[in-house]
């Protein structure tokens, strides 16, 4: 809509010609998705249910009867914000919606006297994953592009499907695993969100860059980065409000969310081994887990039998890390993964 309007207003006063600069519209979605749920969120806080606590994480105890479920709050301000700030086609729409299906889905679990089971969690995630894979298989052109190499792939639409389905059920998966600690989540989505924002806006996003780098361009890439970093500074505020001690919390409504945005978002890159780049820790952290608990469940192979995961509930009981050492030195092996595979993904081809 701002897109819009400044078109129409320049011609009357040429300074709003800057409305329709997706830099401007960066700064902007980051900035007001930030101030809206700052001033939002502690005035709707107690309207949300309350925190029942975790079955064998650590330190369970602390969170119960804290309000859950703030993913409602700042997810719902993310998509009235880009509605506001993103020029928009068909994709951008149907991912924003697909997002608050997937929201609204969590968030009925949060607000469940019992909790949903595994079992159907998983077949929603992968229901959602499957629908996001189809508007990108509409939307884009099946580009892929790897590390260490300058061959461009042209996945068949089946290939793409599963590769973009799998990945977004995984990526949905492991954040939501990754929140047991204050803050932690959330400090961890946002280094991802603003390593995509980067990438989207300066590399495949930006046809002179993409072209020295010998990556295809994506013209719609800096649309897409003026949604993430929009998410960004939704999720900053967030985590005003949840750094340790936590006056609130994400729940599903907020993690299932954010991990299917990631997901999507790495696809929309055209590198689906970005996920290395911007969400490793949690991959470690709550995939790794996932990955044990389904070699034991359906086939009966058991690893790691001496790791507790997700890893941060083995670094809090067996390691006695605070939740404050957990945050800062996982926030420190991933802003050094991301430095390191950033400049070798993109540099050595």
């Amino acid at each position: 809509m701002i897109y819009w309007l400044g078109g129409q207003l320049t011609e009357y006063f040429g300074p709003f010609r800057l409305l329709r600069s997706h830099a401007i519209l960066i700064i902007l979605g980051l900035y007001i998705g930030f101030i809206a749920t700052f001033l939002l969120l502690p005035r709707l806080m107690h309207l949300l249910p309350q925190d029942r606590g975790r079955d064998f994480a650590v330190d369970s105890g602390k969170a119960v009867g804290k309000p859950t479920g703030a993913g409602l709050i700042f997810i719902t301000i993310f998509v009235f914000v880009s509605l506001l700030m993103v020029p928009f086609g068909s994709a951008q729409i149907a991912v924003l919606a697909l997002v608050l299906l997937v929201m609204i889905s969590g968030y009925l679990d949060d607000r469940s006297t019992r909790a949903w089971s595994e079992y159907l969690k998983g077949a929603l995630d992968l229901v959602m994953a499957l629908a996001a894979s189809v508007v990108l298989v509409l939307s884009n052109d099946r580009s892929i592009w790897l590390p260490f190499t300058n061959t461009i792939l042209q996945l068949p639409i089946p290939v793409y499907m599963a590769v973009a389905t799998v990945l977004i059920w995984a990526s949905i998966n492991i954040t939501n695993c990754s929140d047991g600690v204050d803050g932690l989540s959330a400090s961890l989505v946002m280094l991802g969100l603003v390593s995509l924002g980067v990438i989207m806006y300066f590399v495949v996003g930006h046809s002179d860059v993409a072209r020295y780098l010998l990556l295809p361009h994506y013209p719609y890439g800096a649309r897409w980065a003026v949604m993430v970093f929009t998410l960004a500074g939704c999720l900053a505020a967030y985590l005003w409000f949840n750094a340790y001690p936590s006056r609130v919390m994400m729940g599903d409504a907020g993690s299932r969310a954010l991990g299917f945005f990631i997901g999507v978002s790495i696809m929309i890159t055209g590198n689906p081994l970005l996920i290395f780049i911007v969400s490793s820790v949690l991959l470690v952290n709550g995939g790794t887990g996932l990955l044990k608990v389904a070699l034991l469940r359906f086939l009966n192979i058991r690893i790691l039998h001496n790791t507790r995961f997700p890893l941060h509930d083995h670094m809090r009981e067996y390691r006695q890390w605070s939740n404050a050492q957990v945050l800062v030195k996982f926030a420190i092996i991933q802003l050094l993964i991301t430095f390191g595979l950033f400049g070798a993904f993109l540099k050595i081809r």
